[in-house]
């Protein structure tokens, strides 16, 4: 069996350091490595506008900035195949015939859409599209056959629901879906980087995001007012490093060698934080520290990408391209489906019954 992965971002906004740490790094690593007979990537613009049916100029707005931040992060279109949802039209075919697998009670027990309909104030009117969008989400994983999708810790429960859809169409019709296994990051900080405000998610809509195109002073200002210990007031107060937003980030950037080039006194981050739990290290050193590491981290990405926006033309033919070749995969899949259902009624030129 082929190894096949598909991923994907909603195109509501620019992509934030919380995207590159729990998933765009693990693609390049994934894509790099060549152990992935294909990947594909998604743009998930049908999937956005569940929630912003009401503004779909936001969503067509971002999608050049999804695929810029795709490449300057070193995604190579000639190794994945980068798409955009919406026009690919049997993922809502699929979409379609999976809703008679799954019941509206179930979609509503799924914790990730219970905590996405919480922070979007839908409790007392869900709009359907929204409610199903885990449906649509196994439609895309399965019209590529995907059995790898590399997801934040938040997305297991999409995953497992997609797992339960093809285990019933496989049980009613025939065996023509595959299971597909989530890839987390090997770097558990990495799962849900909280936002620089300590908030438990890093969201566009909470201003609490540094971007991957973020200029090198708006880093180092989103940086410096980052949250930390509201306990440790004096340089010689014991620090805390649970909860510590300037420690996850740490723990999610931070490698030895970057100490020798930007706090020398330090051998690793173990040290770093015994010291700073002993007392005697104040904040804004460490936060300098950090400032050192994810400039370095951002500033080829940055490059990369003003590079890229002088020829967005390129983008374009990217985008189409990738497109194409996304909706031949589908439609094969598309085909068996509907003959594992039997409403493949003129494929051989009669009706069969």
């Amino acid at each position: 069996m082929e190894k096949i992965i598909l991923t994907g971002d909603r195109p509501t906004g620019r992509l934030h350091i919380g995207h590159y740490v729990g998933s765009l790094r693990k693609r390049v690593q994934l894509q790099n490595d060549g152990d992935y007979d294909k990947m594909f990537i998604m743009i998930a613009d049908a999937q956005a506008l569940t929630d912003n049916f009401d503004n779909p100029s936001k969503v067509r707005n971002n999608i050049i900035e999804i695929a810029l931040d795709y490449l300057s992060v070193g995604l190579d279109p000639l190794k994945t195949t980068i798409f955009i949802q919406s026009q690919v039209p049997e993922l809502t075919e699929l979409t379609f015939y999976y809703m008679n697998l799954v019941t509206i009670s179930r979609l509503q027990r799924n914790p990730t859409v219970k905590a996405e309909i919480q922070m979007r104030d839908f409790e007392t009117s869900i709009p359907t599209g929204f409610l199903c969008y885990p449906i649509s989400q196994a439609a895309d994983i399965t019209a590529f056959k995907a059995n790898f999708v590399p997801v934040g810790e938040d997305q297991l429960p999409m995953i497992e629901q997609t797992k339960e859809i093809v285990r019933k169409f496989n049980s009613i019709y025939d065996n023509v879906l595959i299971e597909p296994d989530a890839i987390l990051s090997d770097n558990s900080s990495c799962l849900r980087l909280p936002g620089t405000d300590g908030k438990a998610k890093m969201s566009k809509s909470l201003n609490n995001c540094i971007y991957l195109s973020d200029e090198s002073d708006t880093i180092k200002n989103k940086i410096l007012n980052m949250y930390t210990d509201p306990l440790h007031i004096q340089v010689s107060d014991p620090g805390h490093i649970e909860g510590n937003t300037v420690f996850t980030y740490l723990d999610a950037f931070c490698k030895d060698e970057d100490f020798g080039e930007f706090m020398p006194e330090y051998t690793n981050l173990d040290e770093l934080k015994e010291h700073y739990k002993k007392g005697g290290l104040g904040d804004m050193k460490v936060k300098r520290f950090l400032n050192s590491i994810i400039q370095k981290e951002l500033l080829p990405i940055r490059e990369k990408r003003k590079e890229l926006e002088q020829n967005t033309d390129i983008i374009f033919e990217m985008l189409k391209n990738g497109t194409i070749d996304a909706r031949k995969v589908a439609a094969s899949t598309l085909r068996e489906v509907k003959e594992a259902m039997k409403i493949n009624y003129f494929e051989h030129n009669k009706i069969i019954f």
